[in-house]
């Protein structure tokens, strides 16, 4: 796969929904020993009801994920990157960064989006 995966949050919509594809890719990041990275801004667009949303909840609470905030530093950079790229979605900047610090792939709903603010991104379109 990749030296690690960082979610958008069509993918966790996606996961919520049952889509096969992610819980395949998933399982596999997850056997596989792979960083699987949620920035918390992502949690936020997905969450909307916890009463409602089990596997997303379920998933949340694996030990293995890592949720990088967005610190002073990290803002910074995400502000220098949408004004480079034109970008408005702070949230979709912030999923960039992690994954270029970290070279991970993407797993988005979204490939456009992302590649409008960096087209050498590795993306897995869901």
């Amino acid at each position: 796969m990749t030296s690690g995966v960082s979610l958008d949050t069509g993918a966790l919509i996606a996961l919520e929904r049952g889509d096969e594809q992610v819980r395949q890719l998933l399982r596999r990041a997850l056997n596989a020993d792979l960083p699987l990275h949620v920035v918390c801004e992502v949690v936020a667009q997905a969450w909307r009801d916890g009463r409602r949303q089990a596997v997303l909840a379920r998933f949340l609470r694996l030990p293995e994920i890592v949720f990088p905030i967005m610190d002073v530093a990290a803002a910074k950079i995400v502000g220098e990157l949408c004004a480079r790229s034109g970008a408005s979605d702070v949230v979709d900047v912030h999923v960039v960064v992690d994954a270029r610090m970290h070279g991970h792939r993407v797993v988005t709903s979204d490939p456009d989006d992302l590649r409008s603010i960096d087209s050498s991104l590795s993306l897995i379109a869901i």
